[in-house]
């Protein structure tokens, strides 16, 4: 932990070291420009502020409760950059935050004149210079939080002795098997339409006594399930933890859960700016309170004083008196005492929505959230289990009597940024370890409803033991199934380079690697395929549009497709409609597309494919295909990785591999 945290935080810094404003605000670390609209004194007689951005800005953003970031002036004179020395900084701490406001901490006992000076909203003259609106803005700094929190978490489950935590541990980690009381024919409650494998996963979760794992391969409605088991579990329990990973993750299951009457509150900052989701957020939640109205009126009353007191004060001589100066310091005192009992009234607000809802979601780290901290549950789920760090999984387990992981440890792994601390176990999961320890503690969902058989079969064969099954609605739709015209097709289709002298393009700048010949023949083939469709004659009628997907494992290799789509009539009317994108495999995790296509790249005398030998990387690509899977690649480099090898045997013996030659001559046709 402790190497990945180094290297994150380098990373960190060089990534936004010289980027621009505009590109910080579209990652999300970035408000601006932004004005204060409210200044306190908080605890210890520390300045609190107010944020607001412009309303019409809805940008998604990463700010969220708890968060070190800090305040800048982009005024001229300052560059704008991190790594300016003259760029006047204000560290502060994100405290509340709102669709476009946010409320932070700060060390000062006073602001800075910087701050002061820059915060115009209305482009008024101060200081004898005139400035068209504020040109201040907010920072998002290293995300120190989440690896205190995972420290923390790391710390506290290797010192668990004598307790659930030490005895889960023990569990997860293979020490001492899992228990499960026998399930009963009678145990659901919930009608649903799960198939046999779903229900079978919706039982094992009800029978865990310690842990339970609902593994999810590609298609196979995980989320559906897990849903159900949630259902489920809140019918015997009072209140239940979700978490992911990833906010988007967490949103979608709110969503889910929202959408079958589960009173669920999502703790954090959502990802997706939804009026469903804000009205599950525990600002929501608290403002749909009884008491709330009480606690607005004391706050407005409370300013209302402090406004008053500072208009006396700027009276100067004529309140110079005793009087006038008790006068101003009882508003204060009383601004102060009815600010302290409206947070004490919040804060029970929040403890008492908390204590009603069924389910709480949040990240992982969310879950050491300061609103949280005295909560425990029966029972923990986590999602995408399989793609998060195991320090960030003992946060919410140590909160938890049981817990259930979902997940495909066969598809992406967690990010880890270090490559040493990848090599040394980071990058290794809680589920894997748990999964490969203790088999009996999963269950696997065999029915898949998103591909073609032939799409799904080598998969199927490579990572799930030959297990998946096609529903009877997906076995056989390629594209002829969507439109007779695409036919005779094939579901899938190798296109071979070898020999072509189409050799991989090195670029040192980004330390990345491009194939211009290969992106070219990839993007002729997709156009070629294409040419018999007519999305428009499929608006409104059964099918909907087709969606496209370009896949390529480099970023330089993805610029370059990019703008050779500019270039096809075809394909770049399909992006600007938005019915084709173009992305890594990780941009598509969780995704599907009608069509797939995917350009390998790699293509080299030394047969070196970098890291498409990470073959859960090519399980994901290949498996968000719906009708079509489409891939160019160079097989006398591929195929030195056995891989690659039984991959072209496979496609060999469904038909779909073709050469050089046999492209030419279906062009020419």
């Amino acid at each position: 932990m402790q190497l990945e945290q180094k290297e994150d935080q380098a990373q960190f810094k060089l990534k936004n070291a010289s980027a621009s404003i505009k590109e910080r605000r579209r990652r999300g670390l970035t408000w601006y420009p932004v004005t204060i609209t409210q200044e306190d004194i908080g605890f210890g007689g520390k300045v609190v502020l107010e944020l607001e951005r412009p309303a019409h800005r809805q940008d998604l953003h990463l700010f969220q409760v708890g968060k070190n970031a800090c305040v800048f002036s982009n005024a001229p004179g300052y560059s704008g950059t991190h790594s300016a020395s003259d760029r006047p900084m204000l560290s502060v701490v994100v405290t509340r935050v709102r669709r476009n406001k946010l409320v932070l901490a700060t060390t000062k006992e006073a602001l800075p004149d910087w701050v002061i000076n820059g915060n115009n909203p209305n482009g008024s003259t101060q200081n004898g210079s005139t400035q068209n609106g504020s040109t201040l803005g907010i920072d998002l700094t290293f995300d120190e939080v989440s690896y205190r929190e995972m420290h923390q978490a790391l710390n506290d489950v290797i010192g668990a002795h004598g307790n659930r935590l030490a005895e889960l541990r023990d569990v997860l980690l293979g020490a001492r098997q899992a228990s499960y009381r026998e399930p009963q024919a009678d145990d659901l409650f919930y009608p649903s339409a799960l198939n046999d494998s779903q229900l079978v996963a919706v039982r094992h979760v009800i029978s865990a006594q310690d842990v339970a794992i609902i593994h999810g391969p590609p298609g196979t409605g995980k989320t559906t399930t897990l849903v159900q088991a949630i259902l489920e579990t809140i019918r015997r329990e009072r209140r239940v933890l979700v978490c992911a990973p990833s906010n988007t993750a967490v949103d979608l299951l709110t969503e889910k859960l929202a959408e079958r009457g589960v009173n669920v509150i999502r703790m954090g900052n959502p990802s997706r700016v939804s009026e469903l989701l804000l009205k599950h957020t525990l600002d929501a939640g608290v403002m749909a309170h009884p008491s709330y109205a009480k606690m607005h009126a004391m706050r407005q009353t409370a300013e209302q004083h402090r406004d008053t007191a500072s208009e006396l004060a700027k009276e100067g001589v004529r309140n110079f008196g005793f009087e006038g100066r008790q006068h101003r310091q009882q508003l204060r005192e009383e601004a102060r005492t009815l600010r302290q009992a409206a947070d004490d009234l919040e804060r029970f607000m929040t403890e008492d929505v908390l204590e009603s809802v069924q389910v709480i979601t949040c990240t992982l780290v969310g879950a050491s959230h300061r609103h949280m901290r005295h909560l425990s549950f029966e029972t923990v789920f986590i999602d995408e289990a399989a793609q998060a760090l195991e320090p960030g999984c003992w946060i919410p387990i140590a909160k938890g009597q049981r817990v259930v992981l979902a997940g495909d440890h066969h598809q992406l792994p967690p990010t880890v940024k270090s490559e040493q601390a990848a090599r040394e176990g980071l990058r290794e999961t809680l589920f894997e370890k748990c999964i490969q320890r203790q088999p009996n503690t999963a269950r696997m969902l065999t029915t898949q409803y998103r591909m073609h058989e032939l799409i799904m079969g080598f998969s199927s064969e490579k990572f799930y033991g030959g297990q998946l099954v096609p529903h009877a609605s997906v076995r056989h739709a390629g594209l002829e199934a969507y439109d007779l015209r695409f036919a005779p097709d094939l579901p899938v289709e190798f296109i071979d380079t070898a020999g072509c002298a189409y050799p991989e393009v090195a670029i040192p700048e980004s330390r990345s690697t491009a194939n211009p010949e290969e992106a070219h023949l990839l993007l002729e083939r997709l156009a070629q395929l294409l040419t018999p469709y007519d999305a428009a004659e499929h608006d409104g009628q059964q099918h909907t549009p087709l969606s496209i997907g370009v896949i390529a494992p480099y970023r330089a290799q993805i610029n370059y497709l990019k703008d050779a789509i500019e270039d096809s009539e075809v394909l770049n009317g399909l992006l600007l409609q938005r019915r084709l994108s173009v992305g890594t495999v990780d941009s598509f995790q969780g995704q599907e597309r009608d069509i797939i296509a995917i350009t390998l790249t790699r293509s080299n005398p030394q047969g070196e494919i970098g890291f498409l030998s990470d073959i859960r990387r090519m399980n994901v690509g290949m498996t968000r295909a719906r009708r079509k899977l489409l891939l160019v690649g160079d097989s006398s480099t591929l195929c030195r990785h056995p891989f690659f090898g039984e991959l072209l045997a496979y496609v060999k013996g469904v038909g779909g591999y073709r050469t050089m030659g046999e492209i030419a001559k279906i062009s020419s046709l």
